[in-house]
């Protein structure tokens, strides 16, 4: 099962050693240059890790980190920076970090600590249904042992419902799971991830209870 990694790095070069780097040891690595461009790649894809530089162009890394975890993202991330000063430090792990290491670094060490932080994180599934298996450590949903193809929504909407699995799912926790306090919801858009799960989910059902909310079906 393949490991994903984002890599925020603007010195391309450098983003393009570390990612030959990681992937000669099995990861699977998408490198931007900008903290818009990292932003986004988190709305379209699961990762298991973030390595995160500081100073990059339109969002820096500390606030992309601080956005991400508002949004209660808690997949694990280091900082890979210049800095030095042990005020940047304390406002890096503040930030939600796991890790910190200053540039230039053994790469030996690097693949070490990310070693330690998968290490640390759980390795079964944490919920089984039927032919769904919730895979936490890798933020995967498996389905008679296929991962989903699932944007970061249907994936939060699809661990809630196996979470409550043969019970109503009522549309506020959907709303709360879903969205920050800062977003906006909606009904429509429910509808349409709870169509798209029913479209990959042949055998499972997911039930419609009017006015009420969802509920999937084992």
């Amino acid at each position: 099962m393949s490991i994903k990694i984002l890599l925020l790095e603007d010195d391309v070069l450098f983003g393009e050693t570390l990612q030959d780097l990681l992937e000669d040891e099995g990861y699977e690595v998408n490198h931007v240059t900008n903290g818009s461009d990292a932003l986004d790649a988190t709305y379209e894809a699961k990762y298991d890790l973030y390595l995160l530089d500081i100073n990059v162009p339109l969002i820096d890394g500390i606030s992309l980190l601080k956005e991400l975890r508002v949004a209660n993202d808690e997949t694990p991330a280091f900082f890979l920076t210049s800095h030095k000063d042990k005020e940047k430090l304390r406002e890096g792990f503040l930030s939600g970090c796991d890790d910190y290491l200053i540039k230039p670094f053994d790469n030996d060490e690097l693949l070490l600590r990310i070693e330690a932080v998968f290490r640390r994180m759980k390795k079964e599934p944490a919920i089984e249904v039927g032919k769904l298996s919730h895979d936490e450590a890798h933020k995967q949903v498996l389905y008679d042992g296929v991962e989903l193809e699932l944007s970061k929504k249907e994936y939060q909407l699809l661990v809630l419902l196996m979470q409550h699995a043969n019970k109503i799912v009522p549309k506020e926790l959907i709303f709360d799971t879903l969205w920050s306090a800062s977003e906006s919801g909606s009904d429509g858009a429910v509808r349409v991830y709870i169509n798209r799960l029913k479209q990959l989910l042949e055998d499972t059902s997911i039930e419609n209870i009017r006015g009420v909310g969802y509920k999937l079906v084992s």
